[in-house]
């Protein structure tokens, strides 16, 4: 009879990885199609900077502004895992990934896909002379989907020792393997609705102060099925496999017990038989309790919460240069488990889980090359090591996240502008311990261009591309599963294509 605990852990993509991330561990800064062709948008003067520079917008010619954009993202995410067994070296089970598709170094590759059909998002401000008011909706984090159709490492790791804890208890094979339907979906939307007013002190400086409601809405669902080993050279659905085992001790226990009762007059053989049934009733037990370990197991939740981001800004015009600054302040907030089936014990439903925004620090330049040519710089500075997550894992980062981005533009003609831009992502990873396969990004470069259409005297068409290279990290860590000792690789990376469409309305 196996003796050993199997636990398989269903757990959420984090709330920091289902979509397209361009900047932060949980910020969304492709709010408009402007930012896709230059991401350098912080010390430019247009709608678009409801989002990226909203004290500049008071710089707008009087009356109404209006943006829409709408946006398409492609994202993969691939994790390379590894494990040994350093006390299992020179057995079948040394690396135990090769028995179910693992490489001859013993790393299985896991691939997850993320798209976002649609983005949208809206801007909108109303001058006057010196007041302005604006609003904005987007999704400031999250956006779509993630799938995993194999699963990940961190849930089959456990079950990749299978084989050999079987094996230790005399179940054993010459074909040692086994096999495991996973699937894990996460969706994650973080709805931002901005509202701001601003104020133009004089023709150089103007102010502003708003605030972002953001409201949370994530779901989770995921399936672990089908654990199976292989045994006596057959592959075994282990819950079949030790229920069957268990109304086989069931069958034999009843059998002495009734055997056991036609003794009534002998009692030692009569002791000897139900001596015999408590044992075949022992065993049944203890197959019916390791049966329940190999059930398939389901997660179906959902996550809501909400709260709201304080935003100033300061925006100054000399001549041909224009800089700006603005600040978000970190939003602090829960995320309430509603959970109508959890069997990882993971999501207990009403459970709150801190899930902070972190505070954002912008600073932005424009210079006027020529009249027709522009060049822009900007720097971003993220709070990440003060937005509380679950356990503190923010705590586990080295550094907070900063970007450097650049651009420039081009007016060819009054109605054609074509721009392009880069942008550099450095996350504060340190040693790897605050990354996992279920929530991972990478430092990255991102590369757009794109081009702005004039199609009438009050309206626009933007268009634009970007894409976004990312660094390739290696994390290697000790563990403790099932009480094996294991050294463990994950080589994690992503990819990242965003092509957008928008429209800029002047009235």
């Amino acid at each position: 009879m196996i003796k050993a605990k199997f636990t398989c852990f269903l757990a959420a993509l984090s709330i920091s990885g289902t979509t397209s991330y361009a900047g932060g561990l949980l910020t969304n800064t492709n709010q408009n199609v402007a930012f896709n062709r230059n991401f350098a948008r912080d010390g430019v003067i247009a709608i678009d900077g409801v989002y990226s520079n909203p004290a500049g917008v008071a710089f707008l010619q009087r009356g109404l502004h209006l943006s829409f954009s709408f946006q398409n993202i492609y994202q993969t995410r691939t994790i390379e895992s590894g494990m040994n067994v350093p006390a299992l070296q020179g057995t079948p089970f040394y690396q135990p990934f090769k028995l179910n598709g693992g490489d001859e170094n013993g790393v299985k590759v896991f691939k997850g896909k993320a798209s976002v059909p649609i983005l949208p998002s809206f801007q909108g401000a109303l001058n006057y002379d010196r007041w302005g008011f604006q609003i904005g909706f987007a999704l400031n984090g999250g956006g779509g989907k993630a799938s995993f159709n194999e699963g990940l490492g961190s849930f089959e790791r456990q079950i990749a020792l299978i084989p050999a804890l079987l094996a230790s208890q005399g179940i054993k094979t010459n074909t040692p393997g086994y096999s495991v339907n996973s699937y894990i979906n996460g969706q994650q939307y973080d709805f931002g609705l901005q509202f701001g007013t601003t104020y133009k002190i004089n023709k150089h400086m103007a102010v502003y102060a708003g605030a972002r409601f953001n409201y949370i809405w994530n779901k989770y669902e995921g399936n672990i099925t089908g654990i199976s080993a292989n045994i006596n050279g057959n592959m075994e659905r282990l819950y079949d496999y030790f229920g069957t085992q268990a109304n086989t001790y069931s069958q034999m226990a009843f059998y002495y017990k009734m055997r056991a009762s036609e003794m009534a007059n002998d009692p030692a053989t009569q002791a000897v038989y139900l001596s015999t049934a408590a044992k075949y009733q022992a065993g049944a037990d203890k197959a019916n309790e390791t049966k329940e370990q190999f059930a398939d197991k389901y997660l179906d939740c959902k996550q809501l919460g909400w709260g709201i981001t304080p935003i100033i800004g300061f925006d100054y015009q000399l001549g041909k240069l224009n800089l700006a600054t603005r600040l978000e302040f970190t939003t602090h907030f829960n995320i309430e488990n509603h959970t109508k089936r959890d069997d990882t014990g993971l999501f207990r439903d009403g459970v709150n889980t801190p899930n902070d925004l972190p505070g954002l620090w912008t600073l932005g330049a424009q210079y006027s090359i020529l009249p027709n040519v522009r060049v822009m710089g900007s720097y971003h500075y993220y709070f990440d090591k003060h937005a509380k997550m679950a356990n503190d894992k923010q705590k586990l980062l080295e550094h907070n996240t900063m970007e450097y981005l650049a651009g420039a533009e081009w007016d060819i003609t009054k109605n054609i502008l074509v721009s392009a831009g880069g942008q550099i992502t450095n996350y504060g990873l340190g040693d790897g311990s605050y990354l996992s396969d279920m929530s991972f990004v990478t430092s990255s470069y991102s590369l757009g261009f794109g081009a702005k259409f004039k199609i009438a005297k009050n309206m626009s068409v933007n268009v634009a591309y970007f894409f976004t290279d990312y660094d390739k990290f290696n994390k290697s860590y000790a563990a403790d599963i099932q009480g094996m000792k294991t050294e463990n690789t994950d080589k994690f990376t992503r990819t990242n294509k965003v092509v957008g469409v928008g429209l800029d309305i002047d009235l």
